[in-house]
């Protein structure tokens, strides 16, 4: 892997609406992303935002760690149940409760 270590990669998506989409985008990285890149073993965390036509924006919270052990840390015993903030039902309209966990096994 070039000058990248291997890392695990945890990925979540939500769906706002699109008129909260800014709103919503400035209170993850205040929450989940700040609460991210504070954990030792984070290796960066990005959010991502696609607007869906149709009133509707998804958002995707892709971060990277250098390992399992790292994210259990953040996110508790079961790694793959999603972290949720208190305002978030203020605007998710749809939620994954689960996250998805890859192996990185490539990268520039």
């Amino acid at each position: 892997m070039s000058d990248q270590q291997p890392a695990v990669v945890r990925m979540w998506t939500g769906v706002v609406r699109t008129a909260d989409a800014g709103d919503y985008a400035r209170y993850v990285e205040t929450t989940g992303m700040t609460a991210y890149r504070a954990t030792p073993g984070n290796l960066g965390a990005w959010l991502l935002t696609r607007d869906l036509g149709d009133g509707r924006t998804e958002v995707t919270t892709v971060s990277r760690w250098r390992s399992l052990d790292d994210i259990t840390a953040f996110a508790g015993p079961d790694a793959e149940k999603a972290v949720f903030y208190p305002d978030d039902n203020r605007w998710l309209i749809e939620r994954d409760e689960r996250v998805r966990h890859y192996r990185q096994v490539g990268g520039a």
